[in-house]
């Protein structure tokens, strides 16, 4: 008598199954938009068991530096000798980076080693996701729920379902969009954390300032703690009038920034619990002082008032080895011997033909930066550091074509490709839901070149549409077939300087690639 083999459900079998479900922002011709709210996840997690309520959290929201400050107060927390749940959106590369535990048990020495070890692992995540997912198919069949919910109001319930189990002793919940209705608002926070807002998201959560700050408001809670500083005055009126009829305890991170003639490349101290500490960010850009500050800011409150174990010494350890990449982040890559999927990047002889593409010489003092500005916010904050970076090279001038003609005395042709050297090229694509056009004012003239790349995703904005944006701004311009040939084209130009932002799903792919050339990609 044989026995069916009972075997556990793969990690490949629940990615496929997970990438069936309906996206949030994705818009169907013909078929009605969805309609946030927060009664599928609640229905799911009561019938998990409610996990969402077996862990205190902090809820952060915000149009941008969200993550940042999430990231930044997690690891603060970590280094406090906590367990910490930290729950982030959208993953660069693998969905596993939304969902982490980051701990002291084994830590490795560099935050970025940290970082990847505390991902949920692959079978875990399969078989949390095979139970989120039996829980909504049963509600489905009783009624409870008319359809299956979400991609991220799975995501979130296993997020929920995950740190539960493994006791974290503090989980850092990122808002996904808005907040009233986003699937994280289940939760009761310990604090609620508003970081900047500006206009992103708009055919979801209105037209204004105003509008968007109130869906962002939606995270507090009837006399709870709000953390948050100073920011558009539209925004400020907005958050303050919910935080006075909640009764809100309001806490202005303001007293943790920096002077504003601070140097934004450098350290800068700050008296936080009664000593003063050094702050040291990773995270680059005077925009992250902001974000850094309201992570210090909640450190103080769970310290203060929620008696976890926060000190001086683990807010300026924890700070300094905060990981969050994809924002401003530096790569190097080993010219030499690197590849990004079949496209070589090491220096070309007699421009001979190696695997199908034109080697290129690179400039050895090329850098490649990554940044997921996806907002215009987000393209004035890169913009921003950009030339800020410049100037820290004497006499260097703001604009990449100045920069290009005081070096270009002592530069040479591309042996491989017959290019002129380019001061600063960036690899450019953005969703069709973001203000092309003005993001393309504000970051394609500070460039001598753009590539233009495609994504992969069914919000994508078409080549065409970004070609005609750089062509508005009088920017040199070039299509590429994917991202790799992107890479490829821009190490061609033989620049000082590469830049590539304007969607996650860009950076992500564009990550994956400089440090896993040997990983194929679609």
């Amino acid at each position: 008598m044989s026995h069916a083999i009972q075997t556990k459900p793969s990690y490949e079998e629940a990615i496929e199954s997970l990438s069936t479900l309906i996206p949030e922002l994705l818009g169907v011709p013909g078929v009605p938009r969805r309609k946030f709210s927060l009664d599928e996840i609640r229905i799911l997690s009561a019938a998990l068991g409610n996990p969402h309520a077996k862990f205190p959290s902090v809820l952060v929201a915000g149009t941008n530096g969200k993550g940042s400050t999430s990231a930044t107060l997690a690891s603060i927390a970590r280094a406090s000798g906590l367990r910490v749940g930290l729950y982030t959106s959208p993953h660069l590369a693998r969905v596993n980076e939304r969902i982490r535990i980051l701990d002291n048990a084994g830590a490795p020495h560099l935050a970025s080693e940290m970082w990847e070890s505390g991902d949920i692992p692959d079978q875990t995540f399969a078989g949390l996701y095979f139970r989120v997912l039996e829980a909504a198919q049963q509600q489905v069949a009783r009624g409870h729920l008319a359809t299956l919910p979400s991609f991220f109001e799975h995501l979130t319930a296993l997020a929920f379902l995950y740190f539960a189990e493994e006791k974290v002793d503090l989980a850092v919940l990122e808002v996904g969009m808005g907040g009233r209705l986003d699937a994280t608002n289940l939760v009761d926070p310990i604090l609620s954390v508003i970081t900047d807002i500006s206009l992103d998201h708009q055919e979801w959560l209105g037209s204004t300032i105003a509008l968007i700050a109130r869906e962002k408001a939606g995270i507090l809670r009837q006399n709870g703690t709000l953390i948050t500083l100073p920011q558009h005055p539209e925004a400020n009126q907005a958050i303050g009038e919910a935080a006075v009829a909640l009764n809100v305890r309001g806490i202005s991170a303001a007293q943790y920034t920096p002077q504003f003639h601070a140097d934004p490349t450098t350290p800068y101290p700050i008296h936080v619990l009664g000593k003063e500490i050094l702050i040291d960010s990773p995270l680059k850009g005077a925009h992250q002082h902001r974000n850094t500050a309201l992570a210090i800011a909640a450190a103080v409150e769970l310290a203060e008032n929620h008696t976890f174990p926060i000190t001086p010494t683990s807010i300026q350890q924890g700070i300094q080895t905060t990981h969050w990449p994809g924002r401003l982040e530096s790569i190097q890559i080993p010219y030499a011997s690197s590849s990004v999927t079949g496209h070589d990047f090491s220096r070309a002889e007699n421009a001979e033909e190696r695997n199908g593409a034109l080697a290129p010489a690179p400039n050895p003092a090329t850098e490649i930066i990554l940044d997921v500005a996806h907002n215009p916010a987000g393209a004035w904050a890169l913009r921003a550091a950009l030339n800020a970076s410049n100037s820290e090279n004497a006499g260097a001038p703001h604009l990449a074509s100045e920069m290009w003609e005081a070096n270009h005395h002592n530069s040479h042709l591309d042996s491989a490709a017959g290019n002129p050297p380019h001061a600063q090229c960036l690899i450019f694509a953005c969703l069709r839901d973001k203000p092309l056009r003005e993001m393309a004012q504000i970051l394609f003239p500070i460039f001598d070149h753009v590539i233009l790349a495609p994504i992969h995703s069914p919000r994508a904005t078409d080549i065409a549409d970004l070609l005609a944006a750089a062509e508005s701004t009088g920017t040199p311009s070039t299509p590429a077939a994917t991202v790799a040939e992107a890479l490829q084209l821009a190490l061609a130009l033989n620049p000082t300087r590469i830049v590539v932002s304007g969607s996650v799903y860009l950076v992500g792919e564009a990550r994956t690639l400089l440090l896993n050339p040997e990983v194929p990609t679609a």
